[in-house]
């Protein structure tokens, strides 16, 4: 069953806050302008769609498409999303999310496809496979949030566990690796945080086979993990709201710092350990 341009024929709202939900209601209405027969569907996925949001969100939106966007269409798209950056409301600049075509959610990574992404920030499209997940396609599958079109689960074809496992587990070990090639960019609240946060979370992923909020991780993980690490998760949990942009820039308690490193080294080596004997 397809929305109306309200939101749909219920009274619920997308979100919580009324000047999101005006924010979204403007930008779905200038895609569908823009996109005319090309226009699937709009839907917010990420963290307001599993319970994970707060006023400092970003906002994690997939526009879906009969067929990828064609370059003559473009530059009618990149004025469009400069228009809508430069609404009135802290939310336009928080957006993010990527135009993907049906057909990619019926046949899905691997390998990762580059799609029209808007970057949180951003006022610019570019190519990216950002969004081209597994983790994006299940969440929009169970728990997405029409914003017009049809039900997610008409769309999408089922995402199983053992797959979400292994794209978890490669994604556990790259984020690592990143981070030892970069180690500055966790040496701030923000990333430092997020790390344990994000770890915790997707070992939940591992051992569930499904994709849960940060903070269900976070309990999950003090409860199911080495008792070693529940200070540091607490913390992190204690430590997690608040202005992202203001935490990028201050640096990581030293302590914490140091124990998160040995945390991701444990996680990465207990998802192999789950990944080639099976959890518990």
């Amino acid at each position: 069953m397809s929305s109306s341009s309200a939101f749909g024929l219920s009274n619920t709202l997308p979100t919580p806050y009324a000047e999101l939900n005006a924010v979204l209601l403007e930008l779905v209405a200038r895609v569908r302008n823009a996109l005319g027969a090309n226009f699937v569907g709009a839907y917010l996925q990420g963290s307001f769609a599993i319970g994970d949001f707060d006023a400092y969100s970003d906002v994690d939106f997939l526009i879906v498409v009969e067929q990828d966007i064609a370059d003559a269409q473009l530059p009618q798209l990149q004025a469009l999303h400069e228009d809508v950056f430069q609404l009135p409301s802290a939310w336009a600049q928080h957006l993010e999310g990527s135009y993907i075509p049906r057909d990619a959610l019926r046949n899905q990574p691997p390998p990762q496809r580059a799609f029209l992404y808007l970057d949180n920030g951003s006022r610019a499209l570019v190519r990216s496979h950002h969004d081209d997940t597994l983790v994006v396609y299940w969440v929009l599958r169970e728990r997405g949030i029409t914003l017009i079109g049809p039900e997610p689960r008409s769309l999408v074809t089922p995402v199983s566990a053992d797959a979400l496992r292994r794209e978890i587990f490669a994604t556990m070990r790259s984020w690592r690796e990143h981070f030892l090639a970069n180690p500055g960019e966790l040496n701030n609240r923000w990333y430092q945080t997020f790390a344990v946060l994000s770890y915790c979370r997707m070992l939940h992923t591992l051992q569930t086979g499904t994709v849960e909020s940060k903070p269900a991780g976070a309990a999950w993980g003090k409860e199911a993990l080495d008792r070693r690490w529940r200070p540091l998760i607490q913390r992190a949990s204690d430590d997690r709201p608040g202005d992202a942009a203001l935490k990028v820039r201050q640096v990581a308690q030293p302590a914490d710092l140091e124990s998160t490193w040995e945390f991701l080294q444990y996680a990465v080596d207990l998802g192999r350990e789950w990944r080639d004997g099976g959890s518990s």
